[in-house]
């Protein structure tokens, strides 16, 4: 992201004061910019132009796609920011099950980035303090109406034992018999009051039959009524006469401690039972616990499969997946690769590509460019050193022998990078050193042969023979993608003396370009790669012509690679020692489909 098109602030970066949105507090502030985006494990990290507004990030292609529509958005309101623990450019955010990986220039603006974020977060209402003022009321009621319900359960809710509970039902019945005294009291109370009452109505009796006579004068009996019996229920309590009331009380009390003997009785048996239902449900939890910890693993598998891919997941120095599941991942991405080649092999032999070749004498030189000088030290080292014989030499180390075919290795390693040189040599009959450096320098028959390439182009052509070539091979996950710059040349070495072989030689070797720089996309890799070819001609029977029975093609490669990245070194040795092989015999298959039945080119 390069610093005039890295970020702005609803507005021109020349803006000091940040321009609000209508219905925004103050300091927040939309934010728009290029920043990295892990797409997915084929494509890796890809810039996409990234606008944060109204508490929702969007992301776009590029900034002049914006108005066909964005390609992804989240919500921040539920949103988790995670600033990457080693990656100081790297934030993660997160809702729910989604996942963006997104890297920024440089820690300041990924800094920038999440304080913006926050800040919309924040002014959504959703955990500010703002929302807990504008929804206090409600919380308020919903915890006063809720809090019986919560309180009638609480015991359950939080698994108390039953011992805990039989703690409170002795509470509640010392609470109870509390009462039932307090009761008592009042009652011996009434009952002295009437006890008092009578003694009380019997002297009033006594009075009253000193004053009034006890019969009429007509000799009748007076019994006392009207204003006697009014005086009497005047000092007597209304529905107490005639009542006992201790017994009554002490048949209440006696009730009530029926009551709770029953009880007293019932938290027995259930205490009896408690041991029983305890160990039931020790059962119950231990089963539960197990089918708890399984689907907690199948959810664990399950979500490092579906992030399985992610940067995290990726070759770099933090990987959090081990060499031996980076080693049994690319063997199944190569393993695909295969099975997509064999399927495509057959369309692809039946188009038929022709390009004109052109004479010897034009490959004789390497052109008169900028890099001649290093095309003609390169091929001369190759010459020298290339073709030497590796018996005797302990450093190489045979570790492909199949029919004509052998590859050596020699380990090496710098900075803890596999730098390991390797050579071939393999013998193919019926064609000529030419044709096989032919199809190996022309791009025109790249395709048909070479696998490994998602695809090239040539950034620059020297001359006819020299070319600046850009290539991106596929890639294997879990390693990052490569790519390659390399110049070509395809020469002719001209012979010392009449019995030296017909030789051809192709180099390719990394330049730099200004139209191809490296990119964060790719990991550039270092090369510097030769297939020498010499025709080995035997003499035909008789005066019969040289016929492609009568011709053999030695070839010898050899291959310095600096893969670049953080890829282990055994998955490293593991895949060249597997590779070029396979590569050798099918390149050089592909020189024998295409040449059968036509002339020989020496």
């Amino acid at each position: 992201m390069s610093d005039n098109q890295s970020w702005n602030s609803s507005g021109s970066e020349e803006d000091i004061e940040p321009r609000e949105e209508p219905g925004h507090h103050v300091g927040v502030v939309d934010l728009s910019g290029v920043l990295s985006k892990w797409t997915n494990y084929i494509h890796g990290w890809q810039d996409r132009w990234v606008v944060l507004k109204n508490n929702t990030l969007s992301y776009y292609k590029s900034q002049d796609e914006t108005e066909y529509g964005c390609r992804g958005s989240l919500c921040l309101s539920k949103a988790v920011i995670t600033p990457h623990e080693f990656d100081e450019c790297r934030l993660d955010i997160s809702v729910n099950d989604s996942v963006w990986y997104l890297r920024a220039q440089d820690p300041e603006h990924r800094q920038q980035w999440i304080e913006s974020i926050e800040l919309h977060r924040a002014d959504s209402g959703y955990g500010s303090e703002s929302s807990l003022r504008r929804h206090g009321s409600m919380l308020s009621l919903t915890s006063a109406t809720s809090g019986y319900s919560a309180t009638s359960t609480s015991s359950f809710k939080k698994g108390h034992s039953l011992r805990e509970k039989l703690a409170e039902m002795e509470t509640f019945r010392d609470i109870l018999c509390r009462q039932v005294d307090t009761l008592q009291k009042y009652f011996d109370g009434c009952a002295d009051a009437e006890s008092k009452d009578e003694l009380q109505r019997d002297k009033i009796v006594e009075d009253d039959e000193d004053d009034f006579p006890s019969t009429r004068t007509d000799g009748e009996f007076l019994h006392g009524n009207g204003s006697k019996e009014k005086l009497f229920q005047s000092l007597t309590p209304k529905g107490i006469n005639g009542i006992d009331f201790k017994g009554e009380a002490i048949t209440f009390k006696a009730t009530t401690a029926g009551i709770l003997a029953t009880l007293s009785h019932c938290i027995d048996l259930m205490v009896k039972r408690e041991d029983s239902w305890q160990r039931r449900l020790e059962k119950e939890m231990d089963k539960r616990r197990r089918i708890e910890d399984s689907c907690k693993s199948a959810l664990n598998d399950l979500k490092k499969k579906s992030h399985f891919g992610g940067p995290d997941y990726e070759e770099g120095p933090n990987s959090l997946i081990n060499e031996d599941e980076f080693f049994d991942a690319v063997e199944a991405a190569l393993d695909r690769q295969d099975k997509i080649e064999e399927q495509c092999q057959t369309e692809k032999t039946r188009i038929q590509r022709c390009s004109p070749v052109p004479p010897g004498d034009v490959y004789s030189s390497s052109g008169a460019h900028r890099f001649s000088d290093k095309v003609e030290e390169m091929v001369q080292n190759h010459m020298t050193y290339s073709l030497q014989d590796m018996g005797g030499d302990a450093n190489w180390q045979l570790v492909v022998e199949e029919g004509e075919m052998k590859v050596y290795r020699r380990e090496v390693e710098e900075n803890g990078i596999v730098l390991d040189p390797l050579k071939a040599t393999h013998s193919v009959r019926g064609v000529t050193g030419h044709e096989v450096c032919h199809y190996f320098w022309d791009t025109t028959y790249r395709n048909d042969w070479e696998t490994t390439i998602e695809n090239f182009n040539v950034v620059e052509a020297l001359s006819d023979n020299a070319a600046i070539i850009y290539q991106t091979h596929k890639r294997v996950w879990p390693a990052s993608q490569r790519d390659v710059l390399y110049l070509s040349a395809m020469r002719k070495i001209l012979a010392n003396n009449e019995n030296d072989p017909d030789t051809w030689l192709v180099c390719n070797f990394s330049v730099d370009h200004d139209d191809a720089q490296p990119s964060s996309r790719c990991v550039r890799a270092k090369i510097n790669i030769a297939m020498i070819c010499q025709t080995l001609v035997s003499p035909p029977e008789g005066d019969k012509e040289i016929s492609r029975d009568n011709i053999l093609c030695k070839i010898t490669y050899v291959a310095n690679v600096n893969p670049g990245g953080w890829a282990p070194a055994s998955v490293l040795r593991a895949v060249a020692k597997r590779e070029y092989p396979k590569f050798l015999k099918r390149f050089t298959s592909y020189v024998q489909e295409k040449t059968a039945g036509k002339p020989i080119l020496f």
